[in-house]
């Protein structure tokens, strides 16, 4: 994957670059032989990359500018429902994360979440719109690469997991941790240090894609925070 061609400048791509064009090395030298959450995972989103705009006679622009925004926030969603699920691998959560985070635009567009406490990512204003044609335009190579993906998993041969380079990163902010409960009821708690109380950091934050530590400016690190993979990884810089 080529910058040029898929870093759109009004989405967070730096991510998306990097974990797109490695994964292509890994699969391309029989590196990766991806397990079956992988694959499973891959499909699922592969199936949000191709699915076809409905076929509406003479409709209203707006009802057709929704409709593409809707296919952009389904791939978002399914994305991030297979990335803090927590079954797949690390070089897989790693690449599922990259895209959500370019796909982040679409997190309320065109259907915010119902409930006040969904989650709020604290993402850069932006443009009232997401950019629509920008997020299209990732989808060819995109599912390409998913594609590839999900079919590289063969019955009856032992997966291949590259390591992934464990990173760390500085967050000046609030954690926060949600639940569900019930259907249409939400939970939302602020993640504190369990030494000192501290909600607010600087937090430091290390993570090898199977778990994140938090540690405090007290000294205190802390595993056992409850926090999903998306709810510390979408609020940090685009790195």
């Amino acid at each position: 994957m080529h910058e040029t061609d898929l870093a759109p400048r009004s989405l967070r791509t730096r991510a998306l670059v990097t974990e797109t064009g490695r994964a292509r090395g890994l699969l391309a030298a029989g590196e990766w032989r991806p397990a079956v959450a992988d694959a499973e995972a891959a499909a699922a989103v592969l199936a949000r990359l191709e699915a076809p705009l409905p076929a509406r006679r003479g409709a209203a622009r707006t009802l057709v500018a929704a409709d593409r925004d809707r296919r952009l926030q389904r791939l978002l969603r399914t994305t991030l429902h297979h990335l803090d699920a927590g079954a797949v691998s690390p070089p897989a959560a790693a690449l599922l994360a990259a895209v959500a985070r370019a796909f982040l635009p679409w997190f309320a567009t065109p259907n915010p979440p119902a409930p006040a406490a969904a989650r709020a990512y604290g993402t850069p204003a932006g443009p009232a719109a997401p950019p629509t044609e920008a997020g299209e335009a990732l989808i060819p190579e995109l599912a390409s690469l998913f594609a590839l993906l999900a079919s590289t998993s063969r019955p009856g041969t032992p997966p291949i997991t590259p390591p992934v380079e464990p990173w760390q990163a500085r967050y000046a902010g609030r954690f926060r941790r949600y639940g569900r409960p019930a259907p249409g009821v939400w939970t939302a708690e602020t993640v504190a240090c369990p030494a000192c109380g501290g909600t607010a950091g600087p937090w430091t934050v290390a993570c090898d894609w199977r778990l994140i530590a938090l540690g405090c400016p007290c000294g205190e690190t802390t595993r056992e925070h409850g926090l999903a993979f998306s709810e510390v990884w979408l609020l940090l810089p685009d790195a």
